[in-house]
């Protein structure tokens, strides 16, 4: 299965309640935190919805 890596490379200070919550969803909390996720459906709509804040790279 395929995987993605995300990285947090904008605050979440001054943010959306709703994008500061997804962050901690997929496990972001402060600038420079990193996770690796199932490339999936539901991955890739909260990658969609704080993409803005991300950087995402595709692990094979």
């Amino acid at each position: 299965m395929a995987t993605i890596n995300i990285k947090l490379v904008k605050s979440l200070n001054g943010r959306l309640q709703k994008h500061i919550a997804t962050a901690h969803a997929l496990g972001l909390k402060k600038i420079g935190d990193t996770t690796v996720q199932p490339d999936n459906a539901q991955t890739r709509g909260k990658v969609a919805q704080i993409g803005y804040l991300l950087q995402v790279t595709e692990v094979k």
